[in-house]
């Protein structure tokens, strides 16, 4: 039998740190619900405006829910966080920030669009109707390396992702490097393309429920996910692993080098075989190229083609 405990965002911190205290020590197995804040803190509102934007404490921004202690992780183990619910809030923001974002140099101003978020459907300001699609942008562990890290940047242990695959239904396997994990949550999304181009997606509100589990028996270099045959887009079960870095090429290629590893441990395919296989079914694309220094490839592959 599993056990739910709950967390709110105002048990939590900013940054990455494994020297801050876990305020939640859970079994490997149980579940956890955590109250998260947008990733502005909750500095705007539903009338916000670019000069809203201008005046955002970025110092504050990003903040996460957390730690929470899984015990029995051990440096070298993988944690399993299945994402079992995100519900969202209302509404959402999508900013310009000076400085910030894939074309900053060509957008210069501060700019925010408000979104209605219904049901099913988000109503992106007075410009496109999107549907609702909830993920999680931070999901991650503490490094190994002491001091302060900040959140901005992904690396090997998760963190800012942003990868949109993120959702209820998926499980995100990350590699632990300290002893009791130290897992942390935040940057809710209700909606995101790949790339989250501008530096930012439909930023809003979550509670989020999830389930720990450690797995001694897994080895992983970076994050990957378990996504199965239900969760879109139709198809079989699916596999995607990542590739985290300054270089998109050299992230292209672990990303592909983990797929390899994968479908020789999982599936026992030679490695040749397994590289032209991700030539034919694999998809390569970049989930998030905005959160310097660090940008994350991924290759996501559909498992149930394999005979």
């Amino acid at each position: 039998m599993t056990s739910l405990a709950s967390l709110h965002h105002r048990d939590g911190h900013l940054g990455w740190d494994r020297s801050i205290p876990p305020v939640l020590e859970v079994a490997s197995g149980d579940e956890v619900e955590l109250t998260l804040a947008d990733c502005f803190a909750g500095q705007l509102t539903g009338d916000a405006t670019g000069a809203d934007v201008a005046a955002l404490d970025l110092d504050g921004a990003n903040p996460l829910t957390g730690p929470v202690r899984v015990a029995g992780a051990r440096a070298g183990d993988v944690l399993a966080v299945e994402i079992l619910e995100v519900e969202v809030g209302k509404t959402g923001w999508t900013t310009l920030i000076p400085g910030f974002g894939l074309l900053a140099d060509e957008f210069p101003d501060p700019h925010v669009i408000v979104s209605d978020i219904g049901p099913d459907t988000v109503v992106f300001g007075a410009i496109a109707r999107l549907p609702r699609r909830p993920f999680l942008g931070t999901v991650g562990l503490a490094p190994a390396e002491p001091g302060h890290h900040s959140v901005i940047p992904p690396r090997r242990v998760g963190g800012n992702l942003d990868c949109r695959d993120v959702r209820p239904g998926v499980t995100l396997l990350l590699p632990v490097e300290v002893d009791g994990a130290l897992l942390s949550v935040g940057d809710p999304h209700a909606a995101q393309g790949d790339g989250e181009v501008c530096g930012t997606a439909v930023e809003t509100t979550a509670t989020a429920r999830l389930r720990l589990t450690v797995r001694a028996e897994v080895n992983l270099a970076a994050p990957a996910l378990e996504l199965p045959a239900d969760v879109e887009p139709p198809g079989g079960g699916r596999f995607v692993t990542t590739g985290v870095g300054p270089d998109l090429y050299e992230g292209a290629r672990a990303a592909t080098r983990a797929m390899i590893e994968h479908l020789g441990r999982v599936h026992d395919l030679a490695p040749a075989d397994a590289y032209a296989l991700c030539s034919v079914a694999g998809n390569l694309r970049i989930p998030e190229v905005v959160d310097a220094p660090n940008w994350v490839v991924a290759l996501d592959l559909d498992t149930s083609v394999v005979t």
